[in-house]
């Protein structure tokens, strides 16, 4: 039993890594960087106990509901009653969809830039070239889920072994760029403040968090018992995430300049493919398009299922009778390739997106709401004690809420 549960552990460890390393890793140096060295510095202290004490959150949440079994879209019905349960169901939706249309154009854009500038062929018209992608990405959802399941979780060791691999190669090109730019007060917090949503959106895995419970439930049977074993999980999840991750932004960093960094934002592509461009080189020129590619199919397909179980739940809450799920299967599928395809085809800013639809409404789901729920449902109050992690996950919630607000203001 102990060796099975090792491996189930580590299965769902590997798999919440894939579904977090996607576009947002790739452009999180991008964001992260342009202010500088110091300011990554607090980014890398804090994104830990973020990423572990929201998703621990969000999974007690799962794991609370009188009826064993229920997904997410179930337990805030269950929870807050049915017209707030619709709201939280559209919000969960909302917070995982818009990720998926980000990965559209993230993934056109990398095959688009590869084809052009490592294979120097002209690529095919982008209305095309989005269509073709979008749909091969979907297809394997609709028909080969559960061989995309595994697949997910074996391209984790080579991604984790190929980003290091880079990481340490750029290391003879690092540069003092980053040192010698130091920020003022008011900048370093801005840049902190306004990064914290591109964090929140590059380290997010909780589209699985409800599978992911419900799984830990089916498993362990005792609620203590699987509520252990799946923090032990999560922290696991955080701590390779914060390692591999982080050590991946400061190489990046410290490789270019704030200069060549705002001119990769300015070209819309990731940082992976800014490098190949910048180095002639087919290690990087070849090897790194490659791994944008697998990071952002691996985790399309993790976001792909919870905005499924969104869209779902969502469905389901406003029909007398709710659609059969294999028929339902096929709708989503439609509908999907449809909305990721025009927006691929129509290209807006990825960062854009991510700071103006992802991160916010990912921190009310992931941060706000959990804790809400510690003091309103009775099976939760037993994690009132626990004010010190409380106070943190509202008030990084809140933060990246108000560096939206911000910006629209």
């Amino acid at each position: 039993m102990a060796t099975d549960s090792r491996k189930f552990s580590l299965t769902w460890v590997l798999s919440l890594f894939g579904t977090a390393v996607g576009a947002g890793v790739l452009f999180l140096p991008i964001n992260a960087g342009m202010g500088g060295f110091w300011p990554l510095v607090i980014m890398a202290v804090l994104v830990g106990p973020m990423t572990y004490l929201a998703h621990r959150g969000l999974m007690r949440f799962v794991l609370s509901s009188g009826h064993p079994g229920n997904d997410i879209t179930y337990v805030v019905r269950e929870d807050f009653g049915e017209n707030a349960g619709r709201l939280i169901t559209l919000l969960y939706f909302c917070a995982i969809f818009p990720i998926l249309l980000i990965y559209g154009v993230g993934m056109t854009n990398t095959v688009a830039s590869f084809m052009e500038n490592q294979l120097h062929i002209a690529p095919p018209p982008r209305v095309i070239l989005s269509g073709v992608l979008v749909g091969l990405m979907v297809s394997v959802m609709l028909f080969s889920e559960a061989v995309m399941l595994k697949i997910t979780t074996w391209l984790v060791y080579p991604l984790v072994f190929i980003l290091v691999g880079l990481s340490l190669y750029l290391i003879p090109h690092w540069n003092g760029a980053a040192f010698q730019q130091i920020p003022t007060t008011g900048d370093f917090v801005s840049t902190l403040w306004l990064t914290i949503p591109v964090l929140v959106f590059s380290f997010n895995h909780s589209p699985a968090i409800s599978s992911f419970s419900l799984s830990q439930q089916k498993f362990y049977g005792d609620a203590d018992t699987a509520e252990a074993a799946a923090s032990r999980v999560l922290r696991a999840t955080s701590t390779i995430l914060v390692l591999f991750v982080m050590l991946f932004v400061f190489s990046c960093v410290l490789t270019l300049t704030p200069a060549e960094l705002a001119e990769a934002k300015s070209q819309n592509i990731s940082i992976l493919s800014y490098l190949a461009n910048k180095f002639d080189n087919p290690i990087i020129s070849y090897l790194g398009p490659l791994v944008a590619f697998l990071a952002i199919s691996s985790s399309f397909f993790g976001h792909y299922l919870g905005a499924r179980e969104g869209l779902e739940g969502l469905v389901n809450r406003f029909t007398a009778q709710p659609i059969a799920p294999e028929r339902f299967k096929k709708y989503t599928a439609a509908f999907f390739f449809l909305t990721v395809w025009l927006t691929a085809a129509l290209n807006p800013s990825i960062l854009g997106f991510i700071e103006s639809l992802g991160g916010p409404v990912i921190a009310v789901i992931l941060f706000i709401m959990p804790v809400y729920a510690v003091y309103k449902v009775p099976a939760l109050q037993k994690y009132r004690k626990q004010v010190f992690s409380n106070t943190f996950v509202i008030v990084t919630g809140l933060f990246a809420i108000s560096a939206i607000l911000y910006g629209f203001f």
